[in-house]
C-alpha cells in the first residue's frame, strides 16, 4: 500500500473513532460530556471555515479534510501539477450540503407537527418556503462556518498567523470529536445493522456516480489533469467533520450511527484504498 494512504488510515484521530466504537461496544461508562462535545463541534466549524477563508485570500494553506490531503499527496507523488485553488472548493462545497440538510430536517419537523395535531386539537402554522429557508440560513452552526470563511478572507495571511495557536489545536479537538462520534455510533449500532446492506452499497456506489459526474464537468470546463483529479476526489468524498458537526448541533434527532458511519467507516476507506488510484487511472486515460 502507498505509504501516504497507510498513514491516513493510522491517523490518531481516525483510530480514536474506531476506539470509541470498541469502547461503546463493550458497554464502558466512558462518555464525552455534552458541553464538551458541543464545543468540539463549534470549534471545528469555526476553524475549518476560517482556514477556507484564508485560502480565498491566498491559495495555499492546510486543508483539514484527510481525504483531500491524501489526494493532494498522492497526485504530487505521480508528478502531476494541480492548482492550489481546489482547496477553496472544499469549504465552498460544504454549504449547499448543510443548507439542504437543514431544509429537509425542517420539512420533516413541520410535517410531523401537522400529523401530531391532525385530530383537530390545534393547528400548526402553515409551512412556507420562506420559513424553511430562514431556518436554514440562520442556523447558528452554519452561520459560524460562513462567519469563519468571511473573517479568514478579510484577514488573510495576517489573520492566519494571529490565530495560529488557536487553529493548531484542531488536530486534538478533532480527535475528541471523532472519539465522541465513535461512542455515539456504538450506542446506536443496532439501527445501523437493520439497514446495513443498503447503506454499505450506497456508501460505495454514490461516490462512484459523483466521481463520474465530476470528471465530465472537469472535461467540459477544461481543467488540467491534477485539478480534475482533486475535484473528482472532493465530489466523491463524504464529509465526516464539518457536516456531521452541523448535524450534531442543528439536527440532534438525526442518527449518527447512520450518517457518520457511512461517511467515515464506508466511504472514507473505500476512497482511500480503491477510489484514489481508480479515479486517477480513469482521468489519465481520458486526458491523454
Amino acid at each position: 500500500m502507498n505509504a501516504s494512504l497507510f498513514a491516513s488510515l493510522v491517523d490518531p484521530a481516525i483510530l480514536l473513532f474506531f476506539f470509541g466504537i470498541l469502547v461503546g461496544a463493550i458497554r464502558s461508562n466512558l462518555e464525552i460530556p455534552a458541553a464538551i462535545a458541543k464545543f468540539c463541534s463549534l470549534y471545528l466549524l469555526l476553524v475549518v471555515g476560517f482556514k477556507g477563508g484564508t485560502n480565498l485570500a491566498a491559495t495555499y494553506g492546510s486543508v483539514s479534510a484527510v481525504t483531500f490531503i491524501t489526494a493532494s499527496t498522492f497526485v504530487e507523488q505521480q508528478g502531476i501539477e494541480a492548482g492550489g485553488y481546489m482547496a477553496v472548493a472544499l469549504v465552498l462545497m460544504e454549504s449547499p450540503a448543510i443548507i439542504m440538510a437543514v431544509l429537509l430536517a425542517n420539512l420533516v419537523r413541520s410535517k410531523s407537527k401537522l400529523v401530531q395535531t391532525a385530530g383537530g386539537v390545534s393547528g400548526a402554522p402553515p409551512l412556507t418556503l420562506r420559513n424553511v429557508m430562514h431556518e436554514a440560513f440562520t442556523d447558528g452552526a452554519h452561520l459560524l462556518l460562513l462567519g469563519g470563511v468571511l473573517i479568514g478572507f478579510l484577514t488573510g495571511d495576517a489573520g492566519k498567523k494571529a490565530l495560529l495557536p488557536f487553529t493548531d489545536l484542531q488536530k486534538g479537538i478533532l480527535a475528541f470529536f471523532l472519539l465522541d462520534m465513535g461512542l455515539l455510533v456504538a450506542a446506536r449500532a443496532k439501527e445501523l445493522r437493520q439497514s446495513g446492506a443498503f447503506l454499505s452499497a450506497f456508501g460505495i456506489l454514490m461516490p462512484l456516480f459523483n466521481a463520474a459526474v465530476a470528471m465530465a464537468l472537469a472535461q467540459a470546463f477544461g481543467l488540467g489533469m491534477g485539478d480534475a483529479f482533486l475535484l473528482t476526489v472532493l465530489t466523491a468524498s463524504a464529509s465526516y467533520i464539518v457536516v456531521p458537526a452541523v448535524i450534531r448541533y442543528a439536527i440532534p434527532e438525526a442518527n449518527p450511527s447512520l450518517y457518520f458511519t457511512m461517511s467515515l467507516a464506508i466511504t472514507f476507506p473505500f476512497n482511500i484504498l480503491f477510489g484514489l488510484p481508480l479515479y486517477l487511472w480513469v482521468i489519465e486515460r481520458l486526458w491523454s
